[in-house]
């Protein structure tokens, strides 16, 4: 991995799902543990559930081939917080970028009481094995369960793109895919605040909308802007 964002652009995601006791974790499973009750007092809604991680990330013939292993929530928590370690291991994640027909893209802030407070990006999640078929990763179906659990949209509310940008930087892949939905920016962002306002605990406490470099914002990863500044000079 590299320090700073390197885009690929693929139409194929061969991600196979194997089991793989994580040397990194199990030699550190005390201070883990620990790390996660400090944070869980901080923020009692975090959950220590089951999460897929990935090794041996090949791009090749436009397809993405990984092999992804199955970890405990903590140990992905501390791994992150404590500057990622572990070299051989990224945090593969899928993206949904939607965009509205006038262009603008919608990103979410993210509730003080989740893992990411204040950050703002596209919705997503660690992918987990409910995303799993056949010993495979369904990243579509990821986006699609993201997407429509933080912002109400099903999948027949969008068109996803035939292809997928995977931002690569540091210790995370991000594999970004564009979901156009027909209806203007704002009508878009006034209905998912309208969801958002329906659920108890909203994984989302604000939407922006980006249509240009000057709707960034600090609190945007760097692989957000580097994704969108190549829409952009598209």
């Amino acid at each position: 991995m590299t320090s700073s964002a390197v885009i690929h652009r693929v139409t194929a995601l061969d991600l196979k799902v194997e089991a793989w006791p994580w040397p990194w974790a199990a030699a550190e499973r005390a201070r883990i543990d620990a790390h996660f009750d400090e944070r869980q007092r901080e923020r009692p809604k975090l959950w220590n559930g089951r999460v897929l991680l990935a090794r041996d990330a090949n791009f090749s013939a436009g397809t993405l081939s990984s092999v992804y292993f199955e970890t405990d929530f903590a140990s992905l928590l501390a791994w992150r917080d404590w500057g990622f370690p572990d070299s051989g291991v990224f945090n593969g994640f899928g993206m949904g970028a939607l965009r509205s027909a006038d262009g603008a893209f919608v990103l979410g802030e993210m509730a003080g009481d989740t893992s990411n407070a204040g950050r703002i990006y596209f919705p997503a999640g660690t992918p987990d094995l409910d995303d799993v078929t056949d010993g495979r990763l369904d990243l579509a179906n990821n986006v699609a369960r993201e997407i429509e659990e933080e912002t109400g949209l099903a999948p027949t509310d969008y068109r996803p793109a035939p292809h997928w940008d995977c931002v690569v930087l540091g210790a995370s892949v991000a594999i970004m895919r564009v979901l156009d939905v027909d209806m203007p920016g704002e009508a878009l962002k006034a209905r998912i605040e309208a969801n958002l306002a329906r659920q108890e605990h909203p994984e989302l406490s604000r939407i922006h909308l980006v249509r240009t470099r000057a709707d960034f914002r600090p609190t945007m990863p760097l692989f957000v802007t580097a994704f969108l500044e190549r829409q952009f000079d598209a």
